[in-house]
């Protein structure tokens, strides 16, 4: 049981689902190599992360020229699938933004092509008959490309909203006619999947939720005395929202003196963000922590009320899986698989880009007594670790695994 995991920047510090799926599948007897163009190392502090890094074969380590000496000869020896997939690489690349043609994306596959035959070089080497990518952007395209050149399996999984926001330059259609299986992580994910698909491709199609250790979440305490605190936890990018978020905290903050935000995480927006937050004059209501690794994200999460996700737009949060395990109710945007898992009992869904609205959820959260808000964190907690248990998630994945390659499942007769 040899599976080669492919992804384009591993680790990273929004990945750990990853990490988790492949731990999981590991302790049920899969041999797991991870491959990816690059190392993310720079970015990564949680020992758990390093660790990963360690174990990732990195392709772009040896640069283009030492990636080329061993793929290229390898390629040279299927010359015809070695063709064929050049010539698929060229129509992909053809493809900018809305299908447009450009120099630019073919010669990006072309060096896609190069990592290619390299991960199917290793995968011949190591025997492994089949690669599963994540994220059905450019690790998918180097995964179905080592496919063709190297007669191998390939599958994929789809996060969003990337993969979805520019389907015809990321040959989303192609990738899912080739794949043996596809997989997204919600019902909203799937249903964009079968779009692109074929209607007969519509069986290979599959939801497998990203997924918690649940051992790692002890029965939450009681919520913390004193005014009421939120987390938000998230790339400082356009796509969170979090410019929103501090609008509309300047909105409730009259009314709730004794509110605060912790919000956690880096990214390109932190400079107008800190500019936006001594603008309102927000600076005693806001702090601003940078990453945190997963224990003092659980500690910060223990400290809260309840987690708040502003996002424009999303695939199905891990934040907002690792609040409910702690016991913490949320306050969200409704979009994309997040109405999946956030509902009435167990948060509040607001419309996307609507500061006002979020400002009004704020307030009542606010209101509602400390009782009730245990209540909802308990029926959270319940919820994701019903439907978000990573052990669980993975076998559902394997299972595919094992029938896209024929493999017997554990404990049946091979004959």
């Amino acid at each position: 049981m040899k599976i080669a995991y492919l992804v384009n920047t591993y680790p990273l510090p929004s990945q750990t689902f990853i990490r988790r799926e492949i731990l999981a599948l590991e302790r049920s007897g899969w041999t797991v190599q991870r491959f990816a163009m690059r190392s993310g190392r720079e970015r990564l502090s949680d020992p758990a992360d390093l660790a990963e890094d360690g174990r990732t074969e990195h392709l772009l380590k040896r640069g283009l020229p030492g990636l080329a000496k061993t793929a290229l000869p390898f390629a040279l020896r299927r010359p015809r699938a070695a063709l064929a997939a050049l010539r698929l690489a060229l129509a992909c690349g053809g493809r900018g933004a809305g299908g447009a043609p450009g120099t630019g994306g073919r010669l990006r596959h072309l060096v896609y092509w190069l990592e290619a035959a390299e991960v199917a070089r290793r995968c011949h080497e190591l025997r492994m008959p089949h690669i599963h990518a994540h994220f059905g952007t450019n690790s998918t395209t180097v995964a179905m490309l080592a496919a063709v050149i190297g007669g191998l399996g390939y599958s994929f999984t789809t996060h969003g909203p990337e993969e979805f926001d520019a389907v015809r330059a990321h040959s989303l259609a192609e990738k899912l006619q080739g794949a043996d299986f596809a997989v997204a992580i919600s019902a909203f994910g799937r249903s964009q999947l079968c779009r692109q698909a074929r209607l007969e491709d519509w069986p290979r199609l599959h939801v497998i939720h990203c997924g918690i250790e649940p051992w790692r979440f002890a029965e939450p305490g009681p919520m913390p005395a004193g005014p009421r605190r939120l987390v938000a936890i998230g790339r400082l990018s356009e796509q969170k929202g979090f410019p929103l978020l501090i609008d509309a905290m300047a909105m409730v903050a009259t009314a709730l003196p004794g509110l605060h935000l912790t919000l956690i995480g880096e990214g390109e927006l932190r400079p107008a963000i800190e500019a936006r937050i001594a603008a309102l004059g927000l600076g005693e209501r806001v702090t601003l922590t940078g990453w945190l690794d997963e224990a003092g994200v659980r500690s910060e999460l223990a400290r809260s009320h309840a987690l708040v996700l502003p996002s424009f737009a999303e695939g199905l949060p891990m934040v907002i899986m690792e609040a409910f395990a702690s016991g913490r109710p949320a306050i969200a945007s409704a979009i994309a698989g997040v109405p999946e898992l956030v509902t009435p009992g167990t948060g509040w869904l607001v419309p996307a880009g609507d500061a006002a609205a979020l400002a009004e959820a704020i307030r009542n959260f606010a209101a509602v007594p400390t009782e009730v808000l245990e209540r909802m964190g308990r029926d959270a907690r319940q919820a994701v670790l019903r439907e978000h248990d990573i052990d669980t998630e993975a076998s559902k994945l394997a299972t595919l695994f094992r029938l896209s390659m024929a493999m017997p499942a554990p404990g049946e007769d091979a004959h």
